[in-house]
C-alpha cells in the first residue's frame, strides 16, 4: 500500500478531461458560494466565507453539473451551490461537536471563534442552501434536499448513539455510512437529473468515499489529510477498517477508546493496519465503485459524458492510494 502517491483529486481529472462547458458551469458555482456569506453581519461573513473559502473536492457540486449536462442551466448551477452549502454546514457542525481544532490541515471555525459563532456560521449556511433553490421555486430540488438532510441527521444522531462502542455490527456501520455520506451523494445526481441509475451510482460512490476516508483515518499522514490519524478512534467513533481489524485480532475489542490519547490512537491505528483489514476495506471500497458504474450502464450516455463519470468514480478510489 503507497501512502505518498501523489494523485490529482478526482474533480481536477474530470476537468481536465472535460470540454470548456464543465469548467465554466463550476466557476459559476463557485462564484455562487462565495455571493452566500455576505449581508449578514461581518462575524458570519467573515467565519462562513473562511469555510467556503477552504475549498474542498467539490464532488457533490460537479455530480449535479455532470447529471444534467451540458444543457444544465442556472437551475443546475443553484443546485450545485446548495447542496455544497448543505454538505458545509455539517462540516462546521461537526467540527463543534467534536471540538475539531483542524479541518484540511487549517484552523476550524469553531476553533478560532468559538462554538457559539460555528454553530450559527453553519446554521446560515444550512438556511442559504435552502434560500437558493426557494428563490428560484424549485420545490423538486427543496424536497430532494430536505430529505437527504433529514437522513444526515438520522446518521449524526445514530453515530452519536454508537460512540465508543467496538460492539458494532458492520450492518449498523454501514447503514450510518449510507445515511451520512451516500444519501447526499445520491440526491447530488437525482438533483442534476431524474434517473433512478444516476441515484443508484451516486449511492454507491458516496458509499465507497467513506470506506476509503475511514481508511486515510487510520494510515493517511497528516500533511495529506489535514488531520491526526487515529482522530476518528479519539472520537470514539467505531469505523469499518477497526470492526474487521478486531475479527483478525480480537483483542483490539479490549481497548477502551475513551481511555486514549493521541499516542495509543497512533499505536491502535499500527495495529489496525498490521491487521490487513485496510486492504479488506479498499476491496470492498472497490466493489461499491464497480457497482455503481454498472448501474450507469442503462442511461445510455454518450462516450465523452461516461468517460467524466468514471474518472470521477475512479478518483474516488485513487485517493486512497
Amino acid at each position: 500500500m503507497t501512502r505518498h502517491s501523489a494523485v490529482p483529486p478526482p474533480v481536477t481529472a474530470v476537468l481536465d478531461a472535460s470540454s470548456r462547458w464543465l469548467p465554466a458551469r463550476l466557476g459559476q458555482v463557485e462564484q455562487m458560494l462565495r455571493e452566500q456569506g455576505g449581508g449578514h453581519g461581518e462575524a458570519l461573513a467573515t467565519d462562513s466565507s473562511a469555510t467556503l473559502e477552504a475549498g474542498g473536492k467539490r464532488l457533490r457540486p460537479m455530480l449535479v453539473l455532470l447529471c444534467a449536462g451540458e444543457e444544465g442551466g442556472e437551475e443546475t448551477v443553484r443546485a450545485a451551490a446548495a447542496i455544497e452549502l448543505i454538505h458545509m454546514a455539517t462540516l462546521v457542525h461537526d467540527d463543534v461537536l467534536d471540538a475539531a481544532p483542524l479541518r484540511r490541515g487549517r484552523p476550524t471555525v469553531a476553533a478560532t471563534s468559538g462554538r457559539e459563532r460555528a454553530t450559527a456560521t453553519g446554521d446560515l449556511l444550512f438556511s442559504r442552501a435552502f434560500a437558493l433553490l426557494a428563490e428560484a421555486g424549485e420545490e423538486r430540488s427543496i424536497e430532494l434536499l430536505s430529505t437527504a438532510s433529514v437522513a444526515l441527521a438520522r446518521g449524526e444522531l445514530a453515530q452519536r448513539q454508537d460512540a465508543y462502542d467496538t460492539s458494532i455490527a458492520e450492518d449498523r456501520y454501514l447503514e450510518r455510512c449510507r445515511l451520512k455520506t451516500a444519501t447526499l451523494f445520491e440526491c447530488a445526481c437525482l438533483l442534476g437529473a431524474d434517473e433512478k441509475a444516476l441515484g443508484g451510482f451516486g449511492a454507491a460512490i458516496g458509499l465507497a468515499f467513506q470506506l476509503l476516508d475511514d481508511v486515510l483515518d487510520v494510515c493517511g499522514p497528516p500533511e495529506r489529510t489535514g488531520k491526526a490519524r487515529g482522530t476518528d478512534l479519539l472520537d470514539g467513533t467505531v469505523t469499518l477498517p477497526l470492526i474487521l481489524a478486531a475479527e483478525r485480532d480480537p483483542g483490539i475489542l479490549a481497548t477502551d477508546l475513551r481511555s486514549l490519547d493521541a499516542a495509543d490512537a497512533e499505536a491502535l491505528c499500527d495495529r489496525i493496519e498490521a491487521s490487513g483489514a485496510l486492504r479488506q476495506v479498499r476491496s470492498r471500497a472497490l466493489e461499491m465503485v464497480a457497482e455503481g458504474k454498472r448501474q450507469l450502464g442503462s442511461a445510455g450516455f454518450e462516450a465523452e459524458r461516461r468517460k467524466l463519470f468514471d474518472l470521477l468514480a475512479d478518483g474516488v478510489v485513487q485517493r486512497y492510494s
